[in-house]
């Protein structure tokens, strides 16, 4: 098994710090890190609507690193704090991002994250190009 990091320059903390990969290419497919909406200053929107959007630009920085887009995403699994709350705002968002062939998706209410505040956690596998 080959695998390869994919560690876009704002989300270089996460392999350095963290010791995980944004991004892990093997056999054909790209294994994402589960991201939050928290900013690469440490701060985290109260707006639930921008921690979303936030947390999909993290996504779309290792997508770009990769030499891919939201077309390649084959399954998208999003963990949230309060799903019904801002299930509606989640949809929108999302389809602000994602074309189709739209990827298999799953969202799961859990009890919180590492950041406190957060709300949500975007994890997805893409097909590499």
């Amino acid at each position: 098994m080959t695998a390869k990091a994919i560690i876009p320059d704002d989300l270089k903390s996460y392999y350095d710090d963290w010791h995980m990969s944004p991004g892990l290419a093997c056999n054909g497919f790209v294994f994402f890190t589960g991201f939050t909406g928290t900013r690469a200053d440490g701060s985290l929107s109260s707006d639930p609507e921008m921690q979303i959007r936030d947390a999909f630009d993290k996504v779309q920085s290792v997508l770009e690193a990769g030499g891919m887009g939201f077309g390649h995403l084959v399954e998208m699994t999003s963990y949230h704090v309060g799903l019904r709350d801002h299930l509606d705002i989640f949809k929108s968002v999302r389809d602000s991002f994602v074309v189709e062939p739209y990827p298999a998706w799953t969202a799961i209410e859990v009890a919180g994250f590492v950041r406190e505040g957060a709300i949500v956690e975007i994890r997805v596998i893409a097909r590499a190009p």
